[in-house]
C-alpha cells in the first residue's frame, strides 16, 4: 500500500511541475510580447510589414551580421537609381538663378554636391501645409517637415530655445543626425512627424528596424538633390542666423497670414487653446510685427535669398505664384507641381490639415464664422500688424461679410 502511495505521489508531483513550467513560460512570453516596440502606421499598407517574430534576428546575430547596418546598405545601393529616374528629363538651372547645377551629381551630398534648399517660414495656420506640400510635389524632394515639433507649443523667440533650435535645424540640412536621437525618437509614437517625407516614410513602413536609427536618417537625406522645410515655431529674428550661413545656401520664404483667418483657423485645433503662444491674438501680431521689421532688413540684405508672400495672394492665384516661387528657389516648374495644383486647389475635402481645397475661399472662412465681436478684439490687438501687412479692417458685422480684407500689397522697404 505504502509503495502505491508513493508511486502516486511521485506522479502527482511530476504533474505539478511540468503545469508550472508551462504557465511560466506562457506568462513570460506574454510579458515580452508586452513590451515589444510598437510601429505607428495611420493607415493600412498594401504590402504589410514583416511582424518582429517573422524576423530572423537570432540567426542573423549568430553569423555576426548586424542587421540594422545589411538594411541600409540596401536601401542606400537602391534609392540612388530610383532618385535618378525621378530626375529624368530634369532642367538643371545651369547657372540660372545663381545656382551653377549642371547635373545630378552637382545637387548631391554623397556626391560632394549642394543641395538646394528651400525654407518656409511661418506661424500655426497660416497656410505652410500647402505651400509646403507644393513644394514636396518637386521631384526627388526631401522633406524636413516641422522639425521642431518637440518643442510643444511655443514660438521660439530667443534664449534658452534658440541656440537648441537652430543647431536642430543646420543638422537636418546637413544631414548630420549624430547628435539629434531626441528629434528622431519624437517620431516613435508620432508618425505625422515623418509621414509627410513620401521617401523616408516609405522606408519606414518597409523596415521599421532602421526608421528610427539616426545614421540611417543621414545617409538616406544625403542622396537626395532637394531639401524643403517649414518652420512654424521659430521667429524671423532667430531664423534670419540661417541666411547667414554660406555654407548652407538657402532660399527662404516668410509666409504671411491675416491674423483674423490665423486665429479663425487655430479654434479647430486641440493643440492651440491651452497655449498663449497659439491662443493670444496679442502673442500672434506682436510676431507679425517683429517679423515684418526684420523682413524689411532682410530683403535688403539678401534680395536673392529671401522673399515674402501674403497666403491670400498664393491662394487667390497659385499657379502664378506658385511659379513665381519655384523661380526664386532655382527649382523646376515640374510638371508633378501643375498636377498637384491641378488637384488641389479646385474643390475643398478632407479634415482641417487637408491641403484638397477652394484656394480662392481658403483664406476667408473667418468672414462667416467668427463673430464681429471676436473679430473686433483681434483687430484692437493688432492694428499695426495689420497695417503692416496690407489687412483691412471689418466696420461691422455686415461690412465683415460683404468687404475685401486684402489689399493690392507690396512689402515697402
Amino acid at each position: 500500500m505504502s509503495k502505491r502511495a508513493s508511486f502516486y505521489g511521485l506522479i502527482g508531483v511530476g504533474i505539478f511541475f511540468t503545469l508550472y513550467s508551462t504557465f511560466n513560460v506562457n506568462y513570460e512570453g506574454h510579458s515580452v510580447r508586452k513590451t515589444e516596440p510598437t510601429f505607428p502606421i495611420p493607415q493600412q499598407s498594401e504590402q504589410k510589414s514583416p511582424r518582429w517574430e517573422d524576423k530572423p534576428q537570432i540567426t542573423t546575430v549568430e553569423r555576426g551580421i548586424d542587421p540594422v547596418s545589411k538594411t541600409i546598405e540596401q536601401i542606400m545601393s537602391e534609392q540612388p537609381e530610383l532618385i535618378s529616374n525621378a530626375m529624368e528629363d530634369y532642367q538643371y538651372p545651369n547657372g540660372k538663378y545663381n545656382i551653377s547645377a549642371s547635373k545630378l551629381e552637382d545637387l548631391v551630398m554623397e556626391q560632394n554636391g549642394r543641395p538646394v534648399r528651400s525654407l518656409i517660414v511661418t506661424t500655426w495656420r497660416s497656410g505652410s501645409t500647402f505651400l509646403g506640400d507644393i513644394l514636396n510635389a518637386h521631384p526627388a524632394n526631401y522633406y524636413h517637415y516641422e522639425p521642431l515639433l518637440a518643442f510643444d507649443i511655443v514660438q521660439v523667440r530667443g534664449p534658452p530655445l534658440a541656440a537648441k533650435a537652430l543647431k536642430w535645424v543646420k543638422d537636418l540640412l546637413n544631414c548630420d543626425y549624430q547628435d539629434l536621437d531626441e528629434y528622431v525618437n519624437y517620431g516613435r509614437d508620432r508618425p505625422w512627424a515623418f509621414i509627410h517625407n513620401p521617401y523616408l516614410w516609405k522606408q519606414c513602413e518597409a523596415h521599421r528596424d532602421v526608421c528610427y536609427n539616426p545614421k540611417f536618417h543621414s545617409s538616406l537625406c544625403r542622396l537626395f538633390p532637394f531639401q524643403s522645410m517649414k518652420l512654424v515655431r521659430l521667429r524671423l529674428r532667430i531664423a534670419q542666423e540661417l541666411l547667414a550661413d554660406e555654407k548652407l545656401a538657402i532660399r527662404m520664404v516668410l509666409l504671411v497670414r491675416d491674423p483674423r483667418g490665423i486665429l479663425q483657423s487655430r479654434k479647430h485645433r486641440d493643440f492651440c487653446p491651452p497655449s498663449p503662444d497659439c491662443s493670444d491674438p496679442a502673442l500672434t501680431c506682436a510676431d507679425l510685427v517683429s517679423d515684418y521689421k526684420v523682413a524689411v532688413e532682410l530683403l535688403k540684405k539678401y534680395p536673392t535669398r529671401f522673399k515674402v508672400i501674403r497666403y491670400e495672394d498664393l491662394s487667390l492665384d497659385p499657379y502664378k505664384h506658385a511659379e513665381e516661387l519655384y523661380k526664386f528657389y532655382g527649382l523646376f516648374f515640374h510638371p508633378e507641381t501643375k498636377k498637384f495644383l491641378d488637384t488641389h486647389t479646385k474643390a475643398s475635402k478632407g479634415g482641417v490639415s487637408s491641403t484638397f481645397r477652394d484656394s480662392a475661399a481658403a483664406p476667408f472662412h473667418w468672414k462667416t464664422e467668427l463673430e464681429f465681436g471676436e473679430v473686433e478684439e483681434i483687430q484692437e490687438s493688432c492694428a499695426t500688424a495689420m497695417k503692416y501687412w496690407g489687412y483691412v479692417p471689418a466696420m461691422n458685422a455686415t461690412h465683415q461679410k460683404e468687404f475685401n480684407p486684402v489689399t493690392s500689397y507690396v512689402l515697402e522697404l
